[in-house]
C-alpha cells in the first residue's frame, strides 16, 4: 500500500474578515510579527471566531508566536472545525490520520476530509482520493470516485491530485473515466460526495 504524505496547508492565504483584529492578526502572521499576531487573534479566537481559531491552532502547531503544542492545535482546530471551517476540518483529519496529538484513527480522518473535501477543499479532495485509491481507513476500493476526487482538486490547483489521476487513469476502462467524468461535472461544493460509484469498486 502507498504511503499517503499529507501537507498541512500552511501557507496561509487569508481573506479579509469581517473582524478587523483579525485581518491586522492575518496580516502581522503573514509578515512573521507573530507576537502582534497572537495578541490580535488570541482574544478572538477565545471569544469564538473560527477563523482566529484556525489561525491559533496553526500558530500552536508550527510553534509561531507560542511553544509548539500538537495538543493546543488540535483543540483550536477542533473547535473551528466544528463550525464548519473547512482548512481546519483538513487539519484535524490529518491529525487523525497520522496520529499527531490523538490515538490514530483512519475513520475519524476519512470523516473530517470528507467534511471539508463536500466545501471543495481540494487538500481533502486529493487525500480522500487517496484512500479511496488504496482502501484505507474503512473506504471501499473505488478508482472511479478516486478520479472524480482528483478531478474536482486538480481543477483547484492541487498538481498532486492531476498526477494521481494520470496514474490512475491507466487502470481504468473507458466507461470508468465516463462515470468519473460524470461524476465531477454534476458535482456542487457543499453537497455530498457520492460514498461509491458504479463501475470503479475493485
Amino acid at each position: 500500500m502507498k504511503k499517503i504524505i499529507l501537507a498541512i496547508a500552511l501557507g496561509f492565504g487569508l481573506q479579509q474578515a469581517a473582524t478587523a483584529g483579525f485581518a491586522e492578526g492575518a496580516t502581522a502572521y503573514n509578515s512573521k510579527n507573530y507576537a502582534v499576531a497572537l495578541k490580535e487573534i488570541r482574544p478572538l479566537a477565545q471569544a469564538g471566531n473560527a477563523d482566529a481559531e484556525h489561525l491559533l491552532g496553526l500558530m500552536y502547531y508550527m510553534g509561531r508566536g507560542v511553544p509548539q503544542d500538537y495538543k493546543q492545535a488540535l483543540e483550536w482546530h477542533r473547535k473551528a472545525a466544528q463550525k464548519g471551517k473547512a482548512d481546519a476540518q483538513y487539519v484535524v483529519g490529518a491529525m487523525y490520520y497520522t496520529g499527531n496529538a490523538v490515538i490514530q484513527d483512519h475513520k475519524q480522518a476519512v470523516s473530517w476530509f470528507r467534511k471539508a473535501a463536500e466545501q471543495g477543499h481540494p487538500d481533502a479532495q486529493q487525500v480522500l482520493g487517496l484512500m479511496y485509491r488504496y482502501h484505507i481507513g474503512g473506504m471501499p476500493q473505488d478508482n472511479v470516485i478516486a478520479y472524480m476526487l482528483w478531478n474536482l482538486a486538480a481543477a483547484n490547483g492541487s498538481v498532486n491530485a492531476a498526477e494521481q489521476r494520470s496514474a490512475v487513469i491507466k487502470t481504468m476502462t473507458q466507461e470508468q473515466i465516463e462515470e468519473g467524468q460524470a461524476l465531477s461535472s454534476s458535482w456542487r461544493p457543499n453537497t455530498p460526495l457520492p460514498q461509491k460509484s458504479r463501475t470503479g469498486g475493485g
